[in-house]
């Protein structure tokens, strides 16, 4: 029951900051979804795939939390609500800095600017990390095959809209800065020496 009661807890946290950040930025007259829009070719269909599997995942942890799905030893299950809650933590604080810089998807679009400090200085990506470690987490607590195949699958296309999609986005936006702040802070987690 604990499990469950985190399981909920990291999902109303996560999709209930994820919603809020779009209505705010909404009231402001700001469009967060991106995702797909004005898009073509392999950048739609990462974009479209991620959207999906943004869907699709929360509904099978969701499935996996109420009918309690484990096969995992009970130090797993407390490492796991660990790192579901770190993930939480990097999402909002992403989120935070990002202020109305954040999109769901790029846009090619609207005006935003290169964001380098706060969680920022430590990963490139942590919202995207922030996603991965929930997803991670919620295996370990509700370890079966159907949502560990699903987590896997929404991670590597993650990694795909990151590497093929947002990196090439901010090299043509941003140009030298983003190339000096990639060679000081790693793609996941961690600075450059």
């Amino acid at each position: 029951m604990v499990f469950q009661i985190i399981g909920i807890s990291v999902l109303l946290i996560f999709y209930g900051c994820y919603f809020l950040k779009m209505l705010h930025q909404h009231k402001q007259g700001i469009m967060t979804d991106q995702i797909g829009k004005g898009k073509t070719g392999v950048v739609k269909k990462i974009e479209i795939t991620m959207k999906m599997v943004t869907f699709v995942v929360p509904a099978a942890e969701f499935i996996s939390i109420v009918l309690n799905i484990f096969v995992a030893i009970f130090p797993l299950r407390i490492l796991g609500a660990v790192i579901s809650i770190v993930g939480v933590l990097a999402f909002i604080l992403s989120v935070l800095t990002m202020r109305d810089s954040w999109r769901a998807g790029v846009s090619k679009t609207d005006q935003t600017e290169l964001i380098t400090g706060g969680i920022y200085q430590i990963s490139r990506n942590p919202a995207f990390l922030g996603f991965d470690l929930v997803y991670i987490g919620m295996v370990m607590m509700f370890f079966n095959l159907p949502l560990l195949i699903l987590s896997v699958v929404a991670m590597i296309i993650f990694h795909l809209q990151i590497v093929n999609v947002e990196e090439d986005f901010l090299l043509e936006t941003f140009g030298d800065d983003y190339i000096d702040y990639k060679k000081k802070v790693c793609r996941y987690l961690g600075r450059k020496q």
